[in-house]
């Protein structure tokens, strides 16, 4: 007689789960025996169903009639229905709202417009290797990975240079805000509560999202009076059917932009510049064939999966591989387990960047809220990798690693790393 297998003791939303290294096997045990699975939470929380094959996260991301963006927030977490309207982003609201939202702003990140920004970002990653190279070992996440994007988006959103140590320093206070080492310090919250506002009213609690709202709101302002060739200029302009972004929508998308512009991208450079060097051969590969970058690229965001998980809530009794959801039931969709199905990609766990990993989900599953930045990381992540290449770098970890402490982004926090003979 054959035991029951009990995945009771599964434990998925507790940060420190994830701080030693994504917990796969948990991943790999709900996939095959309970795909669609009831996750306990401590009260008041009810409890969430854990979506965890690649098909479930397909199927509900593109089904946002059942599945809603804007009932609830994306994140685990439950709040007030009056906290929703100040946090309130794109990604937080359904069709047709979305609709409206997204064709407003969707031209300024076209393939065509992000290609424009290809030769300043390759400028950028020459200027911060050639910088971190000269100290002799340094840190690739802090110098390189949290730089990089930040950099970029700085030129491209029309903010001064001289702010991007500012905006990278916001952008990881408003994701981490679980690690001790880059959660907001007190005075920030009582700035917060000063100014009249909890942490359940602010973007993942944190109150770097007021000082982002702030930030973002006199840059538009600024542009209002003095336009410039930039996104920010573009974003206060831009309208479809005569309609344009109010104040609120412009400062949510601001605070969004520093958000997704930052995090996907810095934590995709990260883990995959981590695991080329656990298998230099993998550069080796991509040295030889540079054929093969576009879908290294592909691979190397499959395996970094740098946001674990978004949230929808059920808008109706629905029925999901025999499992009775009601309305209302929080679920959860487990991009960082979608990317490791074994019924979409064979042996998941091999780091290959040969492979076709093209039906990632880092960028969701598809429907109305893929993401809108998805061939601006792409194309850094690309510029990053063929700058190493060209210079014929390779690395190795030359001191003690450490991750994120956090369930919802996946990433180191440090990683000490010194120049090797490369070819």
């Amino acid at each position: 007689m054959t035991a029951t297998l009990d995945l009771s003791a599964i434990e998925l939303k507790d940060p420190d789960v994830y701080l030693h290294g994504v917990p796969h096997e948990s991943f790999r045990l709900l996939r095959e025996h309970d795909p669609v699975h009831w996750h306990p939470e401590t009260e008041p929380d009810p409890g969430f169903w854990a979506i965890t094959k690649h098909a479930d996260v397909v199927a509900i991301s593109k089904d946002a009639q059942r599945f809603s963006s804007a009932e609830r927030f994306i994140y685990y977490e439950e709040i007030p229905a009056d906290a929703m309207e100040m946090r309130r982003s794109m990604i937080e609201t359904d069709p047709p709202e979305h609709t409206r939202l997204r064709r407003i702003v969707s031209p300024l990140f076209t393939p065509k417009t992000v290609d424009a920004y290809r030769a300043h970002t390759r400028a950028v990653a020459d200027r911060l290797l050639d910088n971190a190279l000269a100290k002799g070992e340094f840190d690739w996440v802090h110098d390189i990975c949290e730089m990089m994007p930040i950099r970029v988006f700085v030129d491209v959103f029309g903010a001064p240079e001289s702010d991007a140590d500012y905006l990278a320093k916001l952008a990881n206070m408003l994701v981490a805000i679980d690690d001790p080492d880059l959660a907001p310090p007190p005075e920030m919250y009582e700035h917060a509560r000063a100014r009249g506002y909890e942490e359940h009213q602010l973007p993942f609690n944190s109150p770097a999202a007021l000082y982002l709202f702030d930030y973002a709101r006199e840059l538009c302002e600024a542009r209002r009076q003095d336009p410039q060739d930039d996104l920010i200029t573009r974003l206060v302009s831009a309208e479809w059917e005569g309609e344009r972004l109010t104040d609120s929508e412009l400062v949510n998308f601001c605070q969004l932009l520093v958000f997704a512009g930052n995090e996907t991208t810095r934590n995709s450079l990260a883990t995959g510049m981590h695991q080329c060097i656990l298998q230099p051969e993998q550069l080796d590969l991509l040295e030889a064939d540079r054929g093969l970058m576009k879908g290294a690229v592909e691979e190397i965001l499959r395996w970094a999966t740098p946001i674990y998980t978004f949230r929808r809530t059920a808008t109706e009794d629905v029925e999901l591989r025999g499992k009775q959801i009601k309305q209302g039931d929080k679920l959860m969709m487990y991009y960082i387990s979608a990317n490791y199905d074994e019924e979409v990609f064979a042996d998941p766990q091999r780091f290959d960047v040969t492979r076709d990993a093209s039906a990632q989900v880092v960028f969701g599953g598809g429907g109305p809220h893929y993401c809108l930045g998805a061939f601006l990381a792409r194309m850094q992540v690309e510029t990053l990798f063929t700058a190493v290449l060209d210079r014929g770098l390779r690395f190795e970890v030359c001191g003690p690693t450490a991750r994120l402490r956090s369930n919802f982004g996946n990433g180191f926090k440090t990683m000490p790393v010194r120049a090797v003979a490369g070819r």
